[in-house]
């Protein structure tokens, strides 16, 4: 099929350089015109025909060769994440939390301390948009002033306000060292909460998350992945 239209196009490239010959040829006998006004004539007319044919031709080609993945389908990753039933073999499932969080650990921690209302934790985390296919917006790697490839973590308080509620809720029970994933409904993300931590720490990130949270048609859950780094 693919050789077909190829042909096809070619033949079409052809067909339009032999056009250009004969309307020239044409307006030069059956009109009298002398030899400069028949190239004033049949410049332009060869030009148009072979330019149209050269644009058709392209487009046929490129459309031959244009790669499946330019209107393949979101990542299963990203396609009705969390909602796998049951999860992938070897895999733990996510956990549905009572206000619609959701909770997957890929490293349960170690140590006392357990995340819950009023501790202080710092994180490594990394902010997805999943309408927009996993679009990073947030990843506190970026969040390196010193240029030492470091990146800052995040710090706040359980509890205080100064975090989204629904990343708050699926770092409950965490432990140091511990790595999960979690996913936030927009009642408890930024849709209704906006201004609070994470914030994206570039315009550019800034401007992928407004995309999404201030345009009421779009999905606005989020995809956290999240390392404590510690609790106390």
């Amino acid at each position: 099929q693919m050789m077909q239209q190829l042909r096809s196009c070619l033949a079409f490239l052809a067909l339009a350089h032999c056009l250009s010959h004969s309307n020239g040829y044409t307006l030069h006998h059956r009109r009298g015109t002398t030899a400069k006004q028949k190239a004033t004539i049949e410049q332009p007319n060869r030009r148009t025909a072979i330019t149209t044919g050269v644009s058709v031709a392209i487009l046929g080609i490129t459309n031959v060769f244009t790669p499946k993945e330019a209107n393949a389908e979101p990542p299963t990753e990203f396609k009705n994440v969390g909602a796998q039933a049951p999860a992938p073999e070897g895999e733990r499932p996510f956990e549905t939390l009572p206000n619609g969080v959701k909770i997957k650990d890929f490293r349960v921690g170690s140590g006392d301390a357990v995340v819950g209302k009023g501790s202080k934790v710092s994180v490594q985390c990394t902010g997805r948009l999943l309408n927009l296919n996993g679009v990073v917006f947030y990843n506190t790697k970026k969040n390196d002033p010193d240029g030492f490839g470091e990146g800052r973590p995040l710090n706040f308080e359980v509890g205080s306000g100064a975090a989204l509620p629904g990343l708050e809720s699926g770092l409950m029970g965490m432990q140091k060292g511990g790595i999960r994933r979690i996913i936030v409904p927009p009642e408890l993300g930024y849709t209704k909460f906006p201004g609070l931590e994470p914030i994206p720490i570039n315009d550019v990130d800034q401007r992928a998350l407004d995309s999404v949270i201030k345009n009421p048609r779009r999905d606005a859950t989020l995809l956290f992945d999240v390392k404590l780094e510690r609790v106390k």
